[in-house]
């Protein structure tokens, strides 16, 4: 599996810990909005600094893990739940390979802009369903192509859908949280 980037860059960063995000779409209200239980165990895919991590924590008494590519972030992660006195966040540096769960072992996983970076998706999101338990959900968060952009890799609604179809997802929910992001609510059945 292949990521298009390696280390996360200042203005990243910046972006990831910033008021304006936070303004557009809190991980409070994300976590407002999803079939998240008390007694789940979570995984956050792409975890960066852990903007959905670190609230989900404090709301869960299963685990989080926390997964990244990027030994920095995990860093960040692990200072901000060391400061919360947090002690259900996993660390899990590396790809879906380095989790080593058990499949059909996670009620709930969040992968906030971090799908459309991964060629292919296909093997991606097998595993994905493969973890979660049946009745678990896959949170996908990602921000709709503008027009020809060639900056950043996008995908559409549609294509994310058809993808999570393709894996044998049910989407069971489309949301457009703020401007220009989507939310797929994939649930699986079986």
């Amino acid at each position: 599996m292949h990521h298009a980037h390696g280390n996360h860059s200042k203005g990243k960063l910046s972006y990831l810990e910033s008021p304006l995000r936070r303004n557009e779409f809190s991980p409070e209200q994300l976590l407002n909005m999803i079939p998240l239980k008390e007694t789940d165990s979570m995984l956050d895919f792409g975890a960066g600094t852990g903007y959905f991590s670190i609230p989900a924590a404090k709301r869960i008494k299963g685990n989080v893990y926390a997964l990244d590519i990027d030994a920095t972030m995990l860093e960040i992660i692990k200072d901000k739940a060391l400061v919360e006195q947090l002690t259900n966040i996993v660390p899990v540096y590396g790809s879906m390979d380095a989790l080593s769960l058990p499949d059909g072992s996670l009620d709930l996983i969040i992968a906030s802009l971090v799908l459309h970076e991964i060629k292919p998706l296909a093997p991606l999101l097998q595993q994905m369903y493969n973890v979660l338990k049946k009745d678990g959900y896959l949170i996908c968060l990602e921000l709709e192509p503008k027009g020809s952009s060639a900056k950043a890799p996008r995908i559409t609604v549609e294509g994310m859908e058809r993808e999570l179809i393709q894996a044998g997802f049910l989407v069971t929910e489309k949301k457009l949280p703020a401007e220009s992001l989507y939310m797929l609510v994939a649930e699986k059945e079986d």
